[in-house]
């Protein structure tokens, strides 16, 4: 290989936490959603952290659809990214880095490193597509930006997210880190048919505050009960065991947790079995989503 190498550096600063922006830029089968250049990626191998894909633009002026595979290694501890073309097509090489830096706990700067080469036979030379492609990267990444930022006001319903039932009742958190990237802490509802329990559990980190929209729930605090009509709602504070019961009628309660646990696996100590568990008394990961990514 001889010739010039091509270089390019590019950033951009997005309004949300550094956890969402990378588990957001790093769903590949998302691509198409985030990228316009993008029209498949295809996922071919996964081994660990590093991912092994095809990717495949739209249509050029030509109708020339261009598609290569890629590898990519994910290197969350150090907030950085590097992958490769493995289909080099019409590059000698096309290396790619990709960083992420928290500026606040709300705001994100992720960064673009691209060094390359064009072959001799390639239809254009290493110089221009160092300008196409300082061109075209704070295109993709002001479209990113903008589709990050607004996915953190979407509505979230109950249907967009997954139910919990392995500790009793139906518990759906809506708004969390993984949904729309909250920093401060999450929220959801629970719900309950006559004589079901959520198994009780206490939070090490968080406060949890309950409020019962209809039904009367009964919620154990420490071995205490308290009866909580429609309408009311309680606080549990931190590291208090909680049990939540429907003892009467179905119960659909909402609840808000906060601040957010430093690692996922701190959020949430189980201290009995829920009804689909099997070791009680284990620190356990409650739900990736409720707890700050880091």
């Amino acid at each position: 290989m001889s010739g010039h190498v091509g270089h390019t550096e590019n950033s951009v600063d997005i309004d949300a936490p550094l956890g969402f922006v990378w588990a957001v830029t790093n769903d590949l089968p998302r691509w198409p959603d985030l990228f316009s250049e993008y029209a498949s990626v295809e996922v071919l191998e996964r081994d660990g952290d590093t991912v092994t894909f095809r990717l495949t633009m739209h249509p050029d002026a030509d109708g020339t659809v261009w598609s290569w595979v890629s590898r990519r290694y994910a290197d969350r501890a150090a907030r950085r990214v590097r992958a490769h073309r493995v289909e080099t097509g019409p590059f000698e090489f096309m290396d790619i880095e990709w960083t992420y830096e928290e500026l606040a706990p709300d705001r994100t700067r992720m960064r673009w490193v691209q060094d390359f080469r064009m072959k001799p036979t390639a239809p254009v030379d290493t110089a221009w597509m160092t300008q196409n492609i300082d061109t075209r990267s704070p295109q993709q990444m002001a479209l990113i930006k903008a589709r990050i930022e607004a996915d953190r006001r979407r509505v979230v319903g109950p249907q967009d997210v997954p139910a919990n039932v392995r500790r009793g009742g139906t518990i759906r958190t809506l708004v969390t880190p993984g949904t729309v990237g909250s920093s401060a802490g999450f929220c959801g509802t629970v719900d309950l048919e006559p004589g079901e329990s959520v198994a009780e559990h206490f939070h090490p980190y968080s406060e949890e505050f309950v409020h019962v929209v209809s039904g009367t729930l009964r919620i154990d605090l420490d071995d205490e009960p308290h009866v909580v009509p429609p309408g009311h709602a309680v606080l549990v504070p931190r590291n208090v065991r909680h049990r939540l019961t429907a003892t009467d009628g179905p119960v659909h309660a909402v609840f808000a947790l906060g601040p957010l646990a430093p690692s996922p696996e701190l959020g949430h100590v189980d201290t009995e079995a829920g009804p689909h568990e099997r070791f009680p008394g284990e620190r356990s990961r409650h739900d990736d989503a409720m707890v700050r990514a880091r």
